[in-house]
């Protein structure tokens, strides 16, 4: 009699983490992000918790971003020397949060993760603020991580599209483009971080803001579903697409359309800022 692999849901409520604490197959990771993400990590962090950096750890650098966006992925193999380092192994079950609800670098990890081959790996509903709401013991000691062998790995496994793909989409009845970054930059009002506003002609916008409640948490997966679903329509999730601002975002999207019940989808890695730094159209408004 066969038997098949039950798939690990994207999110894990607080609650259930605290039942697992004691594991020994549980590792941790802190993805918070930002210029003093390691110091606030190293004040204040779940127990057990090692930091992983959005910037070092999770970006190639250098980098152009006209040439692959401002986080473009680092090559496959340094990634499997980064999980050796963090001693996650193809056995060990991985939980990963950051304090901005996982819209940020928690989602491109866990992404990542799942990318390498990686079955088991969950992000916290709600981050760093719900764990320690639900008694989630912290602390203030950095542990140095136990290294173990490189993590095989060969090659991204969960689907990418280059910017000529998109490109070529983009004038496609048959593919859908979902732009997650905010409604202001999408439709061209002002954008804070890249060198031009507005978006990818005939994408549509699904900020990824839109994912979460008022409180930080996941929508549930029957709503998710049901504004997706409503969104895809009749489009194959392998034609459609995901992007944000560099990357990161995106995963957000990618990882709630998961909850949702819908696999496959694409992410452009480079996203906007590659697009706006290249002689591409650019849309503006509605």
């Amino acid at each position: 009699m066969e038997t098949s692999i039950k798939k690990t849901p994207p999110l894990i409520s607080p609650e259930e983490l605290l039942q697992r604490m004691a594991a020994p197959d549980l590792v941790i990771i802190d993805a918070r992000s930002g210029d003093d993400a390691y110091q606030r990590y190293a004040a204040h962090h779940l127990k057990g918790a090692l930091h992983a950096d959005l910037e070092k750890d999770l970006s190639l650098k250098p980098f152009n971003p006209a040439n692959g966006g401002r986080h473009p992925l680092p090559d496959i193999r340094n990634f499997g020397l980064l999980l050796g380092k963090l001693g996650i192994l193809p056995s060990s079950f991985v939980v990963v949060y950051d304090d901005k609800s996982g819209t940020y670098a928690a989602a491109r990890f866990w992404w990542m993760l799942k990318a390498a081959g990686h079955e088991q790996v969950q992000v916290i509903n709600g981050g760093l603020e719900a764990a320690t709401r639900a008694g989630i013991p912290t602390s203030s000691k950095v542990l140095i991580p136990l290294p173990t062998t490189n993590y095989p790995v060969d090659d991204w496994k969960l689907p990418t599209v280059s910017i000529d793909d998109v490109a070529k989409a983009s004038t496609d009845p048959e593919y859908l483009i979902i732009d997650v970054r905010e409604k202001y930059r999408y439709l061209g009002e002002s954008e804070p971080i890249d060198l031009v506003a507005g978006h990818i002609p005939n994408a549509v916008n699904v900020p990824y803001s839109e994912n979460l409640t008022s409180d930080g948490s996941f929508l549930p997966s029957e709503k998710l579903s049901a504004i997706y679903k409503s969104i895809i329509s009749d489009h194959k999730p392998n034609k459609v697409i995901v992007h944000c601002g560099s990357g990161v975002t995106g995963c957000h999207t990618i990882l709630a359309l998961e909850q949702a019940g819908i696999s496959g989808v694409n992410l452009y890695v480079g996203s906007w800022s590659e697009w706006s730094r290249n002689p591409l159209p650019i849309a503006t408004g509605k």
